[in-house]
């Protein structure tokens, strides 16, 4: 309630195309939670034109439209670059605290490789990404982990209907990390598991059906762990109201500080990929109904609206910022090499 009624942001104005151009925003496929974000945000009564009035500063570049049309990495980092160095120039703003209570969103792992080649980005800033893993510099303490969310969902949300629900476990995708490697073939070939090596294609009307259907089927869906972004499957396994089993060591799950994941979801270390299907059946019939009646309580936090609306997956994202502007903290970075000092000093502001 705090949050509603005062929380405000800057966003900061926007008139360069090669930045960002509010018509190109896409709300839909694997990158359209940034989409619904910007969408929501300039719908939103979070906005101030006033900058003094703001607790946390906004940078609307959208990596993903920049990569989108062709640009390689190196002229995302140089883009992104000179539009926070003009900011710097033109703003106050940033000076303030070394751009700690500033943040960009990202749903493109292209955002977060981008922001690793500027250090005074990655020292400060909020990163908001789908990309939340340790092997992307990803801190805990600043940065916020962006749900990837495909919506419009191909079926209506799930119920606790277990009578349906036949097969024990499911996944299907690419083998693009180990644990996925190890997860197929450990169990591909195995009755009560549905495990597939089978790339999905979202586009695909039919096919995105047909996969679907299978979250409806299955008591718990797995979600292994990826190079890049966390993918689709723990929104779509909430909404379709299986279980979803977290099988990843060097991740942020969405809405961490917020919501106690053990109350509805199973999380398994990769080092146990091989006891997956033992430590799912001595799940008992009572726990799990307690962990699904927990995971379709929480399918509103995993629902992209337009406009937002209280307890949506916007709001939830609000809240996370919300959290993070209350102790705002920056890391001095030496300006000649671009490296952090051993003797880096910190400080704490309250805004």
């Amino acid at each position: 309630m705090d949050m509603e009624r005062n929380f405000k942001i800057f966003m900061y104005p926007y008139t360069d195309k090669d930045v960002v151009d509010d018509k190109q925003w896409r709300l839909i496929g694997k990158y359209g939670s940034e989409g619904y974000f910007f969408e929501n945000l300039r719908q939103s009564h979070f906005l101030t034109q006033d900058p003094d009035k703001a607790h946390l500063f906004f940078i609307p570049i959208s990596c993903h439209k920049l990569r989108r049309e062709g640009k390689s990495y190196e002229d995302i980092a140089i883009i992104f670059q000179d539009y926070v160095k003009s900011l710097i120039t033109k703003y106050p703003y940033w000076n303030r605290t070394l751009g700690a209570d500033h943040f960009f969103v990202t749903c493109h792992d292209v955002g977060v490789t981008v922001t690793e080649r500027i250090p005074h980005l990655m020292k400060n800033i909020i990163r908001v990404v789908c990309s939340p893993s340790y092997y992307f510099q990803y801190v805990p303490r600043k940065d916020i982990t962006l749900p990837q969310i495909i919506q419009p969902f191909a079926l209506p949300a799930g119920g606790n209907n277990l009578k349906n629900r036949t097969v024990l476990a499911f996944w299907a995708g690419r083998c693009s990390s180990d644990i996925r490697d190890e997860l197929i073939q450990s169990w591909q070939n195995d009755t009560e598991l549905d495990i597939q090596n089978k790339r999905v294609d979202i586009r695909n009307t039919k096919g995105r059906i047909v996969y679907q259907e299978k979250f409806l089927r299955s008591r718990f869906c797995i979600c292994p762990g990826a190079p890049h972004v966390h993918g689709a499957r723990i929104a779509e396994a909430i909404h379709y109201g299986c279980v979803p089993v977290i099988l990843s060591d060097y991740s942020v799950l969405p809405f961490n500080d917020i919501l106690d994941w053990s109350k509805f979801s199973v999380v398994i270390k990769e080092k146990d990929v091989h006891q997956l299907k033992n430590i799912l059946k001595n799940i008992t019939d009572e726990k799990y109904r307690t962990l699904q009646n927990h995971a379709i309580k929480i399918q509103k936090h995993f629902q992209w609206n337009s406009p937002s609306v209280k307890l949506d997956t916007f709001r939830m994202m609000m809240y996370e910022l919300w959290l993070r502007c209350h102790v705002v903290r920056y890391e001095q970075v030496d300006r000649g090499t671009h490296s952090t000092s051993s003797s880096r000093k910190m400080n704490r502001f309250t805004l």
